[in-house]
């Protein structure tokens, strides 16, 4: 579509051509109309993300979305949570705002940034009221570059100069982030350090040379060590950013302005950010769900028939037969694959049980759409087998009609555009991180097998006479007990990620899963089920703690997977006798409404709790009495070993 609009922005002015995205979004801050119509930026600026030049376009769009300030956004749509970023580092980073603010919108996230002064890196992370650890803050951005060990070098210098202070800076970061660990509430992010020509070329001789290498890789390795010593911390490597493509720097910024990374850098860094803050979130996606024909294999199946289709025997085959290993690769990782393709299903299943050229093959996906109806529709079935929500899908196709359809009716659903070249299939694919996570679990492993074994409890479910009957066959059996410590990270993910069966929405890191855990006056409990199909894990959790002579729930959370089935009334149930033996009063628990967790608002009163008041948010406070347990369902198995909580 081609429409010829004229827009006030003060920059660019008159009559212009076609409408692109970043025109449209010149013209909506033009009209001021940029926080009202904030809902259609993240799919302006997934437009903007596909060209070569994306990241250019997309700095551009955050220098307009900058001037919106995110109160604006969120008195017009309540429902967007603005995310607060504190910026520290060596050089003048100031660079960063823009490509930050547009790769957060990219995910509907408004930003708060507070950018420190120049060169005030340590002083930040020493003072523990700095932004960096104020309340609120989400991620705390320390940028540095090689000069902070160069720049204390002695003249002349030598390598074993560059290893000694190297290894004294790296102490240093253990130490700021051991603070951080204890004093901040967020996640500080640092990176590694490239290294540059202007730095190995000092040194004359080509072994002194090689010596500095491998001294710089062995401090980068310590920096990304550093990651797993402590919680609150992430590194960004940015070696494999700046092999991408791009300078460093320019040499001119750097030496006049202390521009020590430049804006491509800064754009990749960004990007990475926004990643980051998503997989905090716990905005992680779920489902990968691809076409067939010229996506997972080169040619038409219906007009080709399957010997004139190759992943692997050809030249163009190849290509298609590397991005099957990838999707494989990332199925195998928890990520729930797909097929929705305009093809006859029998031909499709032949395929993929015996044509040589495929690697992935009918076991490794979990639903296999193949027919003529339009795609929006099939995915929305596919999400509805599955009981997951679209939000959770990610959808690749070759086609531009189909990527629109499902962009125009799904727009929670991300689109990933495979063009004409298969080679650019994988990094297209791998570009945004959809599927980030902080840490995988043994959950996210095994997920495809869980959803494999959930179609063959839909199929008892169909068989039976009655739910209570389908019920009785599933001999489901459930564990309520304290978080054990291989636990933790799966247990963080689950506060994250889980939106339907969330009663208050609290979302928690590890660190703070961890403190919760540690404290006496709290409880941490894990559930954990399984029945005749197999173990489902820990699909749920509670936390609570003593709040004067009661027990307040802080938040209860249930994996959709095992919706209906009695394990959350049986979780409460022994949540509550456990507050009878431990001498507690009552029992406290609040609902905090959300888009998504409607169908929880009477989950605590249809277990015996009173309402006991509603603010103007809609929170509802409710307490039981303890008078009257309610019971276990009859139909399941519960073991329950709840102790703490008790002050």
């Amino acid at each position: 579509m081609s429409t010829a609009v004229t827009t006030s922005d003060p920059e660019r002015t008159g009559p212009v051509g076609p409408v692109g995205p970043l025109d449209r979004l010149r013209a909506l801050y033009g009209e001021r109309r940029l926080a009202a119509e904030y809902p259609v930026v993240p799919g302006l600026l997934a437009e903007l993300a596909q060209p070569d030049d994306g990241l250019a376009q997309l700095s551009r769009a955050g220098r307009l979305l900058a001037k919106v300030a995110p109160e604006d956004i969120v008195e017009r749509h309540p429902g967007v949570v603005p995310a607060t970023i504190a910026v520290t580092g060596h050089g003048t980073i100031d660079g960063l705002t823009a490509p930050l603010t547009a790769e957060l919108a990219r995910h509907g996230i408004p930003l708060r940034v507070r950018v420190g002064d120049h060169d005030s890196w340590l002083r930040d992370l020493q003072d523990t009221g700095s932004d960096l650890y104020a309340p609120g803050t989400e991620l705390a951005l320390c940028l540095l570059d090689a000069q902070i060990v160069f720049d204390e070098l002695p003249l002349p210098w030598g390598t074993e100069d560059v290893a000694r202070t190297a290894a004294g800076k790296l102490d240093l970061l253990d130490g700021l982030a051991a603070r951080y660990d204890e004093h901040g509430t967020g996640t500080l992010v640092l990176n590694t350090l490239p290294l540059l020509p202007q730095h190995t070329q000092q040194l004359v001789d080509h072994r002194s040379r090689t010596e500095l290498s491998i001294i710089w890789r062995e401090f980068n390795v310590g920096l990304l060590r550093l990651a797993a010593a402590h919680p609150r911390l992430h590194v960004v490597d940015l070696e494999p950013l700046i092999a991408e493509g791009g300078p460093v720097r320019d040499p001119r910024l750097a030496a006049y302005a202390k521009v020590h990374l430049g804006e491509e850098v800064l754009a990749r860094y960004a990007r990475q950010a926004g990643h980051l803050l998503r997989t905090l979130r716990g905005r992680a996606k779920k489902v990968l769900v691809l076409d067939l024909d010229n996506t997972l294999w080169d040619g038409i199946l219906g007009d080709d028939g399957p010997d004139g289709i190759a992943a692997a025997t050809t030249y163009r085959g190849e290509a298609f037969g590397r991005f099957q290993r990838v999707v494989k690769q990332i199925g195998g990782q928890g990520v729930l694959l797909a097929v929705c393709s305009k093809n006859d299903r029998e031909p499709v299943l032949d395929v993929l049980r015996d044509h040589p050229d495929m690697t992935l093959r009918e076991a490794d996906f979990v639903r296999i759409s193949a027919d003529w109806e339009p795609k929006d529709g099939n995915i929305r079935a596919i999400a509805a087998r599955l009981n997951l929500g679209t939000d959770s899908f990610v959808f690749a196709d070759d086609s531009t009609f189909e990527r629109g359809l499902v962009a125009a009716t799904l727009p929670e659903v991300a689109v990933i555009g495979l063009d004409e070249e298969p080679a650019l299939h994988i990094d297209r694919l791998l570009a945004d991180g959809w599927f980030d996570v902080r840490e995988l679990t043994t959950e996210d492993r095994g997920r495809a097998v869980q959803y494999l074994q959930e179609a063959e409890r839909q199929d008892l479910q169909q068989a039976a006479g009655s739910m209570e009957e389908y019920l009785r066959a599933l001999d489901v059996r459930v564990e309520v007990a304290a978080v054990r410590d291989h636990e933790v990270g799966r247990v963080a993910q689950i506060t994250l990620r889980t939106n339907q069966f969330n009663l208050t929405t609290r979302r928690l890191q590890a660190p703070d899963v961890r403190e919760r855990l540690d404290s006496p006056d709290h409880l941490v409990l894990a559930v954990r089920s399984r029945d005749r199909f197999g173990d489902n894990g820990v699909v749920g959790a509670l936390f609570a703690h003593r709040e004067d002579e009661a027990l307040r729930i802080d938040n209860m959370l249930l994996s959709c997977r095992v919706f209906a089935r009695g394990i959350e009334q049986a979780t409460i149930a022994a949540l509550l006798e456990h507050a009878v033996d431990s001498g507690a009063a009552e029992v406290r628990a609040s609902y905090r409404p959300t888009a998504k967790n409607h169908k929880v608002r009477d989950f605590y009163p249809s277990l015996g709790f009173e309402q006991a008041a509603e603010s103007a948010d809609g929170t509802i406070e409710f307490r039981h009495p303890l008078t009257r347990l309610p019971e276990v369902p009859g139909h399941m198995t519960l073991d329950a070993a709840i102790r703490g909580g008790t002050g």
